[in-house]
């Protein structure tokens, strides 16, 4: 290995390469190259499992890690608490029957969106900016077995509507 008058030992063409391996890994971690499907599944966020969910509108195909809460203790905890959640996350309650679902925000601090879908990823409908600590119920209005909870606004940014599909493993899309 050649030294440069600086010192450094390191050469123009192993710091080319560390330059594109930096890039590159950016590119990953901003999500614009796919890393590998094992990155989807298997995440833990404030000691719960998450996942990917797809949101699929007119503007564009939308990915966020979501935490699930797939248990009567982890829906009802949702996401109480938290004063602060990263613009791509969100959290994914699943229901085991379709019913007409009631939601509040009791104790919790962020304003969100709340998305009720049904069992097969449609948008049923969307909850924009529910009003943080609120007791007062939030329902789905129509029978639903899923709900996605987002920052408030995000809906609207990505331009969901009603009869916009969402995708994920729980999902049955037959």
């Amino acid at each position: 290995m050649q030294f440069d008058r600086n010192g450094s030992g390191i050469s123009f063409l192993v710091r080319r390469c560390l330059l594109y391996l930096g890039v590159l890994a950016t590119l990953i971690v901003a999500g614009v190259v796919p890393a590998t499907a094992k990155s989807d599944k298997n995440l833990i966020i404030d000691g719960r499992a998450s996942e990917v969910v797809w949101i699929n509108t007119a503007q564009g195909r939308f990915r966020f890690t979501v935490e699930i809460a797939d248990d009567p203790h982890e829906r009802q905890q949702g996401l109480m608490f938290r004063e602060s959640m990263p613009a791509d996350h969100g959290m994914l309650f699943i229901f085991d029957q379709t019913r007409v679902i009631n939601m509040w925000m009791a104790n919790t601090p962020l304003s969100l969106d709340m998305i009720f879908v049904g069992k097969n990823g449609e948008v049923l409908k969307v909850a924009d900016r529910t009003v943080p600590f609120s007791r007062e119920i939030v329902s789905s209005d129509r029978p639903a077995s899923f709900v996605l909870e987002l920052n408030a606004g995000v809906a609207r940014m990505i331009g969901l509507k009603l009869g916009d599909r969402l995708e994920h493993a729980a999902f049955d899309t037959r």
